[in-house]
């Protein structure tokens, strides 16, 4: 059996070093609904708390994923167990089932056909009635430590560690169920084809049809019968004056047309990376700065229009725009020669540098202004930290207005306007960015405390 898996496509993967604190679920779509779909199958608590616990040790070795089955040998305790957790394989004609109902969707096709698992595969899961996340009777785990728990907390952390594979690797839930990304994308591909050449096929004949018909009045004549000498009679092609030519009258059709709608706008594109050349081969030269730029504010009032921001960004002041220059101009001299003339000290401009890159006017706002977000908004962050840092207690943090922060650590979250997270780490008397902005406050502190 287990030659047999490793024949159709068993993958193996290295050991996860351990995790201090923080969450034990991945962190993508599919991790979390892996996780939620486990959680909803294994409904007792505390042996999904204590293989929370155990999945981020450190102590489980190398993760095999096959069709139907994930395992790992788990060191707990001085001993070495083998847990294995299990799954229904779907048989071939519940694959075919899947790609049909996959193929009336063209943007689940297109992303299957690039080799992405897209969200929206679960509405073809759920419209040819099959599974692809665990469910009740469904999920089966295996272990030799002999608990009486089940799931015993070793098959919990193998789930939970499968869902950190989940979030650079989302098609392993296709091979669990047992079938490889390659193999289901040509499977998917064969469906296609056959599609087309059906189509092809009845269009052939809805031509012939249609050419069967036209024949014998297609010229504006009918057959109508007629008797010769003998007494026989034959067919004969009579005119029809009556007959309107075929067609719409080019007037008519143009006045019912009505104005075409607008197209839709595009959606929001990345933000614009700096050229690696110049654009007119020059060093220094400015045109490219002046491109990059038009894009990004092409891009705010993009996002205004989509209605992804509430206002359109405003235009930049003199030390905005400053700020701006200095983190983003590739060229090291210009933000030497902007902290000589900026008329503030150089350790400023490189702090509201850094926060510019890590969060934009948005986070340089964050790095320079303090304000007081409402009772609401301090309660559902506490409440999305304790949901999410998932350890006995997430780590205590005092409170000040937007700022949250870890004293003895030197580590500091703040909320910005836009709702978003961003680490502060204290080097010498000030607080600096420490990385991107997260919409998640469990998030933000996890990677900010492992950094």
């Amino acid at each position: 059996m287990d030659e047999a898996r490793e024949e159709r496509g068993a993958r193996g993967f290295p050991a996860f070093a351990a995790r201090r604190g923080g969450r034990a679920r991945g962190r993508s779509f599919w991790a979390g609904a892996w996780t939620d779909a486990v959680e909803d199958t294994w409904t007792e608590e505390e042996p999904l708390k204590k293989g929370r616990s155990l999945a981020r040790t450190g102590r489980i070795g190398p993760i095999t994923v096959g069709p139907g089955r994930i395992s790992a040998e788990i060191h707990d305790g001085g001993a070495t167990h083998t847990a294995v957790v299990t799954l229904r394989e779907l048989d071939d004609q519940e694959w075919e089932l899947l790609w049909e109902k996959a193929a009336d969707r063209p943007a689940v096709t297109e992303a299957l056909l690039a080799g992405e698992l897209p969200e929206d595969l679960l509405e073809s899961v759920e419209d040819a009635r099959l599974r692809l996340l665990p469910g009740y009777g469904d999920l089966e785990a295996d272990c030799d430590c002999g608990a009486l728990d089940h799931p015993c907390p070793h098959a919990a952390a193998l789930c939970y560690q499968l869902s950190w594979l989940l979030d650079s690797e989302p098609s392993l839930l296709l091979l669990v169920r047992g079938r490889e990304l390659a193999g289901a994308v040509e499977e998917l591909k064969s469906e296609l084809l056959l599609r087309a050449m059906t189509a092809d096929a009845e269009a052939d004949s809805d031509d012939a049809d249609a050419e069967a018909d036209s024949d014998g009045g297609a010229d504006g004549t009918e057959d109508v019968p007629v008797a010769d000498g003998g007494g026989s009679t034959g067919r004969a092609r009579a005119p029809q004056d009556d007959v309107a030519p075929p067609g719409v009258d080019p007037v008519a059709a143009w006045a019912a047309r009505g104005a075409s709608p607008l197209p839709a706008p595009p959606p929001l594109p990345d933000r614009p990376a700096g050229a690696d050349e110049p654009v007119t081969g020059i060093e220094a030269d400015p045109l490219d700065r002046l491109v990059t730029d038009a894009a990004v504010r092409a891009r705010g009032l993009l996002a205004y229009a989509l209605g992804l921001t509430a206002e359109p960004a405003p235009p930049l002041d003199l030390w905005r725009d400053t700020v701006r220059v200095a983190a983003t101009h590739p060229d090291p001299r210009v933000p030497a020669r902007l902290r000589e003339s900026c008329g503030r000290p150089p350790h400023e401009l490189d702090r509201a540098a850094a926060a510019w890159r890590t969060g934009g006017p948005a986070g340089l706002d964050v790095l320079e202004h303090t304000w007081s977000p409402s009772a609401q908004e301090t309660a559902r962050a506490r409440a999305a930290l304790a949901a999410g840092w998932e350890a006995d207690e997430p780590p205590e943090l005092e409170v000040r207005d937007n700022h949250w922060t870890l004293t003895r650590q030197g580590l500091q979250l703040r909320l910005g306007r836009d709702g978003r997270w961003y680490p502060y780490r204290r080097e010498a008397d000030a607080w600096w960015p420490a990385g991107p902005p997260h919409a998640d406050p469990s998030d933000a502190l996890m990677d900010l405390v492992e950094a």
